[in-house]
């Protein structure tokens, strides 16, 4: 069953051009639909020019080489079917986003960040993101907020153009801020993980949270050609689509993987679609695209409960938990705060005005609390500025590639006892662990020589606990045990793809081998075959069925063109949805 698995990620279906929202599509179409067309190398002015011919409402090129944004007409699209010169034709997906004093900073406490001196509260690590470019691409970042200065500001919906930063609809500026907020406004209560990175926000969500995928590939694009002008080592990315097709064939996906080729690590938001809105039972396969990008370190969140201790953590029941469909990849990488966080706010935004139940005012300046996995992308993101902070002041020749971040954030992990990996990845976000392991490598040390600098504990204390790292990476959908990441591994090399064969040492690792835990829960041999799920529970092999239907047995979800089916319940693929009280930006 690996080895069909494998063979899939290697060979997607081939029997249509289209994904799956445009089998749908062509079957009861409307006037028109926006594609995104891949031609041939070369001819993408010639494809262009028949589909204009053709009746094509707009064509427009792509900052992704052979690549096409189009708006057409169903004869239009059937010509370009029938194109020798178009070799795959994928939705422009509507892409939604998916969510007083330093001691009272909970979410630094919780992620090893504060410490107690016995006189008071003070940062565990001096690395705050200085000087580390952070991309975030969402709504935008309202202006006149005083925890941001020195914001540099592109809109990719219109041209990306640099002009003055703005924010319609909230979104963008709370994800800055749980990066990047200096914490003047609210007294150092709610400053962000990295507060001294510069921030570069590229809107692509309108003031309802919505936008189009062509955008954000544009964005990333965009942001990776001036990597080297802004500094750029992350992009945060807290939106997504349903998956309509193969990671390998998803343009969203390719421009994430050719960000973290060019050695920009992406953080993504798993997706908010981890249990039933009413019950709040788990379901599995909700990871949304660009969540499952093979390089992407794809977060979901967890629940603090509001306490620096861990012992009360649990993930949260709204997180999306993989596998990713159609590959079968595991996915997401692991988990961090992303429940009712508070963080800096506009009134001048959509948030703002339509759901007052989570403004919070502190000192007379408003914030906002929000949950969701783009909260926990957000903080993550803030760790890997400071990350590649502290490995930059300690090894200047070279810095960590993308894999490296995402290996040493696994290895550092905290590991919940009562979750599967499906639902937790590697384990829970250690910030103060992977910042200390950053600065004890040296990336320049010699392939397959140790990189260690200095001697690391695999333990971190919080809150007067010392709590074990997870010490794995997960790889692709194999559990690595043992200390590789100890060694500069040619795994860690830019542009090899997480999960891919790689040799370690003197073994050859598959990544698509694992059987998920030996939890019958979810399935132990399982083939991801065009648009249905085969599983295996409990010695029973079962067919789960297509992606247009509900699904009762396991537990499994997925995305049906803008509504995602959770059985029994119908989730709209909206962006912001009340379950129980709390807010869940989507």
């Amino acid at each position: 069953m690996a080895a069909a698995s494998w063979l899939l990620w290697r060979t997607p279906d081939t029997s249509s051009k289209l994904d799956r929202s445009l089998r749908e599509w062509i079957q009861h179409p409307t006037a028109s639909t926006r594609v995104l067309i891949r031609a041939r190398a070369g001819a993408s002015a010639r494809v262009m020019q028949r589909l204009i011919d053709r009746g094509g409402r707009s064509a427009t090129p792509m900052t992704t080489p052979d690549l096409l944004a189009a708006d057409v007409s169903i004869d239009a699209l059937r010509t370009a079917l029938a194109d020798d010169d178009v070799l795959r034709i994928s939705s422009d997906a509507m892409v939604n986003s998916l969510g007083s004093r330093l001691e009272k900073n909970k979410l630094l406490g919780a992620t090893g960040l504060l410490a107690f001196d016995g006189k008071s509260w003070k940062r565990a690590t001096k690395y705050d993101g200085h000087e580390i470019g952070v991309a975030v691409i969402d709504s935008g970042i309202a202006a006149g907020v005083k925890d941001f200065d020195g914001v540099k500001f592109y809109d990719a919906t219109d041209g990306m153009r640099h002009r003055g930063q703005y924010d319609k609809y909230g979104h963008g500026t709370h994800v800055a801020g749980l990066i990047a907020s200096k914490g003047s406004a609210s007294d150092d209560e709610y400053q962000g993980v990295a507060p001294e990175a510069r921030l570069v926000g590229i809107k692509v969500l309108d003031e309802n949270g919505n936008g189009y995928t062509s955008d954000v590939i544009n964005a990333i694009n965009f942001a990776v050609e001036n990597r080297a002008k802004w500094h750029l080592g992350v992009i945060n990315l807290s939106l997504g689509h349903p998956v309509y097709e193969p990671a390998a064939t998803d343009p969203l996906v390719q421009a994430v993987e050719h960000a973290a080729g060019e050695g920009v690590v992406v953080v993504v938001s798993a997706g908010n679609f981890g249990g039933d809105v009413t019950t709040h039972e788990p379901a599995y396969a909700g990871i949304t695209s660009p969540g499952n990008a093979p390089s992407a370190i794809t977060v979901g969140a967890l629940d603090t409960q509001d306490t620096v201790s861990h012992g009360d953590d649990v993930v949260a029941w709204y997180s999306s938990r993989g596998p990713s469909w159609y590959d079968g990849l595991q996915k997401p990488d692991l988990v961090a705060p992303g429940s009712h966080l508070i963080s800096d706010a506009s009134e001048s935004t959509s948030l703002y005005a339509n759901y007052s139940a989570g403004v919070v005012w502190i000192g007379g300046k408003p914030f906002l609390r929000l949950s969701g996995t783009s909260m926990a992308a957000a903080v993550v993101t803030g760790v890997v500025a400071a990350m590649l902070e502290a490995n930059r002041d300690h090894h200047h020749d070279a810095p960590l590639t993308p894999n490296a971040v995402k290996a040493i954030l696994q290895y550092t992990a905290l590991p919940l006892a009562q979750y599967d990996t499906l639902t937790q990845g590697a384990g829970a976000l250690n910030a103060a662990g992977a910042v200390a392991l950053a600065a004890a490598i040296d990336p320049d040390a010699p392939s397959g020589a140790s990189w260690l600098t200095t001697s690391v504990s695999p333990w971190t204390t919080i809150d007067d606990q010392p709590l074990a790292w997870s010490q794995r990476v997960i790889w692709g959908d194999r559990v690595i045990w043992g200390d590789h990441i100890f060694n500069n591994d040619p795994a860690w090399a830019l542009r090899v793809i997480w999960g891919d064969r790689v040799i370690w040492g003197d073994r050859v690792i598959w990544g698509n081998s694992t059987v998920w835990d030996g939890n019958a829960a979810v399935w132990g041999n399982r083939v991801i075959w065009g648009d249905s799920l085969i599983g295996q529970t409990n010695g029973t092999t079962t067919t789960w069925g297509s992606l247009s239907s509900d699904v009762t047995a396991s537990r499994v979800i997925w995305g049906n063109l803008q509504t995602l089916e959770i059985a029994p319940t119908s989730i709209s693929w909206g962006n912001l949805e009340r379950a129980n009280g709390d807010l869940v930006a989507k």
